[in-house]
């Protein structure tokens, strides 16, 4: 019983540090498109992952800790205040579908960019007291879409072939 404890302990600490090394990778990515604040979000993965293979609870925590651990580490406030507004809205929206839908990983993925999308663009409106930002998230829903697609591409691929005994 303590190992079983001890293991899923284990699993979320690697998850997270596996989260924590895939936004500094991706920091060192150059952008590909000519909009700023489009990423891949290879974070993503990790929690698609936790959220597949663990629990909603531990999807939830690992995003919240990963987000907290970047801002710190390679962030500002500002950064913080942006990725959890995003990632926030991008949990919420993979948990509802998953959990009350049939759509597939690579589409609860494409919901997940899309959302986290709005949740920047909404403290984006609050800091500048302004909606004129809105004309930026036809740009970034595209850049999520995208970016939805080839995370739940590797997820789909990861989730199927990896077990949590």
């Amino acid at each position: 019983m303590k190992t079983d404890y001890s293991k899923k302990i284990a699993l979320r600490g690697l998850l997270i540090a596996l989260a924590f090394v895939l936004s500094w990778v991706e920091m060192q990515i150059p952008y590909f498109f000519p909009i700023p604040g489009i990423k891949l979000g290879l974070t993503n993965l990790v929690v698609l992952i936790a959220l597949y293979r663990l629990s909603a609870f531990d999807a939830f925590a690992l995003n919240m800790v990963r987000i907290l651990l970047v801002s710190f580490t390679f962030g500002n406030m500002a950064a913080l205040m942006y990725s959890m507004a995003g990632g926030m809205l991008s949990f919420i929206a993979m948990f509802v579908l998953k959990k009350y839908t049939n759509f597939s990983l690579r589409f609860v993925s494409v919901a997940g960019g899309i959302f986290h999308n709005m949740g920047q663009i909404l403290v984006a409106m609050l800091v500048l007291k302004s909606i004129h930002v809105l004309w930026y998230l036809p740009f970034l829903w595209i850049g999520g879409i995208l970016a939805g697609i080839v995370i739940g591409l590797l997820g789909e691929f990861t989730v199927k072939r990896i077990r949590f005994k």
